[in-house]
């Protein structure tokens, strides 16, 4: 699997437990050397400073690239043009690029009104300075009117100038795997990392699940739901399956692994360890241990 890329994404923490608990993690998670951690972005920039703030901290603290999020909705132009200022000048060389979600209260959508636009813009205004991450959904965007239309909106993404994609998270490999066999029919070469989320609470899992539109199998949710209040079986489940998956995408092609880390290092270094995964660098040369 050489080539393949680890990551891990993080959000800014609020507090000074938050910040103890997240500093803890990516030094754990540092451990395995990942290509870089990227920091989300709050809806309509609410989060812009901590992003920022939190990525620099992460950067300093590992030595690992970080990777702001920055979303375009409901942001006027003039604010992501200083944010993108403020990366440039603080040696950011990668971003995650989204459209993100209306802030509460607010009704316009913003002088960008899609994440392909705001590849397009930050193009523009840095040309090739940032390597640029975009999403993509395997089990398609909630808000998409068919599965043609939400991969051509995909591609609109990549023909901006995208430079490669992670994915929303999901259970089923074959979804993954069918939608990069459509993706390439359209002439889409560019990476589609899938985004990997651990299961260690099945009531937050399926609250995330029924807003972002990531299908939970009914086997898994059978099963999760049989478990009760026991966490230790909820636990030891979630990693058992997260890390078949992980297994299967990786002996199948896929071009690395996204965690969506929650700010949390314990499930993550399960899987990982369960994969005989040590290194991010030689991701997939370990999982023969799941065969």
């Amino acid at each position: 699997m050489t080539g393949s890329t680890l990551s891990f994404e993080f959000f800014p923490p609020r507090t000074p437990e938050a910040v103890g608990r997240l500093a803890i993690t990516r030094e754990r998670l540092a451990a395995f050397r990942p290509a870089f951690f990227s920091v989300t972005f709050g809806a309509g920039g609410s989060t812009r400073e901590l992003t920022l703030e939190t990525s620099l901290a992460t950067r300093v603290a590992t030595g690992i690239e970080c990777a702001p999020h920055i979303s375009c909705i409901g942001t006027p132009v003039a604010e992501l043009r200083e944010v993108l200022q403020h990366y440039v000048a603080e040696g950011i060389r990668r971003v995650v690029a989204l459209r993100g979600d209306m802030p509460s209260g607010l009704t316009g959508f913003g002088e960008l009104r899609y994440a392909n636009e705001l590849v397009a813009f930050i193009r523009r205004e840095t040309g090739s300075t940032f390597h640029i991450e975009v999403a993509a959904y395997p089990e398609f965007h909630p808000q998409a009117p068919s599965a043609a239309a939400d991969l051509a909106n995909f591609k609109r993404k990549i023909d901006a100038g995208a430079d490669s994609a992670i994915t929303q998270y999901f259970y089923n490999a074959d979804a993954y795997f069918r939608f990069v066999d459509s993706c390439a029919k359209l002439g889409i070469t560019a990476p589609i990392v899938p985004g990997i989320m651990p299961i260690t609470n099945y009531s937050q899992l399926a609250r995330f699940s029924e807003m972002c539109g990531a299908e939970i199998p009914r086997w898994i949710a059978r099963r999760l739901q049989g478990f009760g209040d026991d966490r230790a079986s909820i636990r030891a489940f979630g990693i058992e399956v997260t890390a078949e998956l992980c297994a299967r995408l990786l002996e199948r092609g896929a071009p690395g692994l996204h965690f969506y880390t929650m700010n949390q290092h314990e499930a993550v270094e399960a899987i990982l360890r369960r994969l005989d995964i040590t290194d991010g660098h030689g991701l997939g040369r370990g999982t023969q241990a799941l065969a």
